[in-house]
């Protein structure tokens, strides 16, 4: 299985982690197919009565396919062999009621199955959705959005057409099977050895064919996660692909992945292809052996014609399900890639709650089932009641954090080694160092994207472990360096950033702080779509509206992660002047590049080799720090004096 391309975004660009290991399991690793589909169990549970009751109408369909053999043989040494038309024209309807019946059941088999196996899929897509959201930020650092994504499309879709399908009639067949050669040893048991003696090679080549099919099924979903993949990034990443003129390379990749997929596609029809031809073939020379028999007995008076008939029609009958074996089988096996596929993630540990003595994460979610609730809100869930913090509360408050991603080796050096730093309440802090230091790392701490190694964060001090994951996030408000919005409005994606019924006055006050108010000029206002990743705006308009959902819910803590530096010089003056009026009402942690970034804080902190080297005002550091001053200004470690204080800072 070839590996999975690493994706396309990193949470931390100062310090990404160590490369993750494949998040699929080793294909040729035994498992039981049948123990993987019955975790399927939890969903299928609900619908267990019709999904019964399918089975039952469409055994009882078969066996009344089964019936027209018998009926053929009452007419042939009946009413054919006395020359009876009445009786031929009798035997005539009764065939074409139970040709009728037949029908009918398996329609009834269809509408049983079809609304409630829609439900079984739109479930399990939304339990998958809303598990997504609750792992951890780590778990998407390591995994290809394509992969995830072809999990809850291409592998719930199989997993729908097994249940409706593969699961019935593998179960129909076999009964199906075993009464037509009943029929058939009652009517004449040494032809009906002559049928069974395929039997045994069949058996062998159907377990020789799940093993080998199970191992090329699961590469080929694997290979379409990948294919997904570089699809979605292709499409988000056009303009990059257009301005640099790499559409041929792209495409090349595209074919190469293709071609490789192809391939395992071709590799599946030869298996299912070796399996028909033995399914088919042996069980037709049967067929024909027993003809040959049962006519010799025929002409020996051993045998009447109408048994012959009925024995031959009923072998005849068989065909389909012995011949439809092999794609069911195929079909069972690629429903149970796609089952473990699902589950692979549904597996993963997710974020605990939180609260005092709770664990950083769970496992397997704890979640299964039909999905009953609701997807989450796009507004932030409002915090638990909550005295508000006290004139001289303690503000955040980092005591000997140690952090390292949870992939890289225990015995690494870890990318925050002791930080020590407090930032008072109601004071803001801008956080400098150079690009790979670890401060987008220390931000993420704060709102538990990541949780720390070793130490404690206190807010106002209480643990941050000691609240829930919820109440934590309605108290601190973020902003990331690459703004992220979504395919949804103006409004609504400023207003994710604020408690439940948040309306127009909180969304013009977080615009007006963000000088976004190029949003009312916009076709339909705050109601305009943003489209996609909103591409179809500026850099600048994105950071603006990314910094207006951070300050909209009005947070008692703020993290900025150098929220200003797609903005031109007028724009970020703008916004420095109303973001002041902001910061004094909050406790504010800013990554900073550049000296005007850094001027809206009353102190500096910088982070050096992991941890805090030197705290002050902008101006003490410029003093007695050179790395502070040299990031500052670009000069080779000297100090500098304010007249250079207008570098950019990069």
């Amino acid at each position: 299985m070839p590996t999975k391309p690493a994706p396309a975004t990193d949470l931390a660009p100062d310090a990404a982690p160590d490369a993750a290991p494949d998040p699929a399991p080793d294909v040729e690793e035994k498992r039981s197919t049948v123990r993987a589909l019955l975790r399927l169990w939890p969903y299928v549970r609900p619908v267990r009565v019709r999904l019964g009751t399918a089975a039952v109408t469409a055994i009882l369909a078969s066996c009344v396919g089964l019936v027209i053999p018998l009926v053929l043989k009452w007419m042939v040494d009946g009413p054919v062999a006395d020359r009876d038309p009445a009786g031929v024209w009798l035997g005539a309807l009764y065939l074409l009621l139970l040709g009728l019946a037949e029908a009918l059941l398996f329609g009834l088999r269809r509408w049983l199955v079809a609304r409630p196996l829609a439900g079984v899929e739109a479930g399990m897509r939304a339990d998958l959705y809303r598990h997504l959201q609750r792992l951890p930020v780590a778990f998407h650092d390591r995994w290809a959005s394509g992969q995830l994504l072809s999990r809850g499309t291409t592998d719930l879709m199989l997993l729908r057409m097994f249940l409706a399908f593969p699961l019935t009639f593998l179960l129909v067949n076999g009964v199906t099977i075993l009464v037509g050669v009943g029929i058939m040893l009652v009517q004449d048991w040494t032809l009906g050895l002559v049928i069974l003696v395929p039997a045994i090679p069949v058996m062998i080549t159907c377990g020789i064919f799940e093993k080998k099919y199970s191992a090329v099924a699961r590469r080929a979903q694997d290979q379409v996660g990948d294919l997904t993949t570089v699809v979605e990034e292709s499409v988000l990443g056009i303009r990059i692909i257009k301005g640099f003129g790499r559409h041929r390379s792209q495409a090349r990749a595209f074919h190469e992945l293709s071609h490789t997929l192809r391939g395992t596609e071709l590799r599946k029809a030869r298996l299912l292809a070796a399996i028909w031809a033995v399914i088919v073939t042996l069980p037709e020379v049967a067929i024909g052996a027993a003809l040959v028999v049962g006519a010799v007995q025929v002409a020996d008076g051993a045998l009447s014609a109408g048994t012959l008939v009925a024995f031959l029609s009923t072998a005849l009958a068989l065909r389909w399900p012995v011949e439809s074996i092999g794609f069911l089988l195929a079909m069972s096996q690629e429903a149970a890639t796609a089952t473990d596929r699902y589950f692979e993630v549904m597996d993963a540990e997710v974020e605990s709650p939180g609260g005092a003595g709770a664990p950083s994460s769970v496992p397997g979610g704890g979640e299964r089932g039909p999905a009953s609730r609701g997807a989450a809100a796009p507004t932030r869930a409002a915090p638990a009641a909550r005295l508000p913090a006290a004139a001289g509360a303690d503000g955040l408050r980092f005591e000997h954090v140690r952090f390292r991603y949870p992939d890289a080796a225990p015995d690494s050096t870890p990318l925050l080694t002791d930080v020590d730093l407090h930032i008072r309440s109601g004071e803001s802090m801008a956080l400098v160092g150079a690009t790979g230091s670890g401060k987008t790392t220390l931000t993420a701490l704060v709102p538990r994207l990541h949780e720390v190694t070793e130490g404690r964060i206190t807010l106002d001090g209480e643990d941050i472990t000691a609240l829930s994951r919820e109440e934590l996030r309605s108290m601190v408000a973020v902003a990331f360096e690459e703004p992220t919005l979504f395919s949804a409005t103006v409004g609504q994606n400023v207003l994710m950033g604020a408690a439940e019924g948040a309306g127009d006055a909180e969304l013009g006050r977080a615009l007006a702080v963000a000088q976004a108010d190029f949003a009312h000029a916009l076709p339909q206002g705050t109601g305009t779509q943003v489209g996609e990743q909103g591409l179809s705006l500026s850099g600048g308009q994105r950071q603006r509206l990314a910094l207006a959902r951070a300050v909209v819910g009005r947070p008692r803590f703020l993290v900025l992660d150098d929220p200003l530096s797609a903005l031109d010089v007028h724009t970020e003056a703008a916004v420095e002047a109303a973001l002041r009026q902001v910061l004094a009402d909050t406790t504010a942690l800013i990554v900073a590049h550049r000296p005007s970034t850094v001027l809206l804080a009353d102190r500096v902190a910088l982070l050096s080799g992991g941890r805090i080297t030197a705290v002050g005002t902008h101006h003490e550091l410029l003093r007695t720090s050179a790395e502070y001053a040299h990031l500052m200004s670009g000069l080779d470690g000297h100090e500098n004096d304010e007249g250079s204080q207008g570098g950019d800072g990069r």
